[in-house]
């Protein structure tokens, strides 16, 4: 029996078996919009091999990313929240997330 066969039919999309996000992710995601400054939402599609999921990123730079039922929800999710929300697929990331990555590699004892 090969790998895909044994795997057939057990692949899950979205947050988990019933497609939700678990409440652990949702406070994660909730905490983080609520503790930071001019954080805006990137909506990330679903591919060949990741889930969808949402990017929150403030006005430093700073970024958390978890994975969403669908971007249906995460839309929801960031207008529940009055954040802007974008399709990342379509606005790419902003600048100061890949600044902020970069100043954090070259000073890994600042994070």
């Amino acid at each position: 029996m090969g790998w895909f066969s044994r795997t057939r039919g057990k692949v899950r999309r979205g947050g988990g078996p019933s497609g939700k996000v678990d409440e652990a992710t949702t406070t994660h995601l909730t905490t983080f919009a609520r503790s930071r400054r001019g954080v805006e939402a990137f909506v990330e599609p679903q591919t060949a091999v990741t889930r969808p999921t949402l990017l929150l990123v403030a006005y430093d730079g700073e970024w958390t990313r978890r994975v969403v039922p669908s971007p249906q929800w995460a839309h929801a999710f960031a207008e529940s929240l009055q954040i802007p929300g974008y399709d990342a697929a379509v606005v790419g990331y902003p600048q100061r997330m890949r600044d902020y990555n970069t100043r954090n590699k070259k000073h890994p004892d600042l994070r």
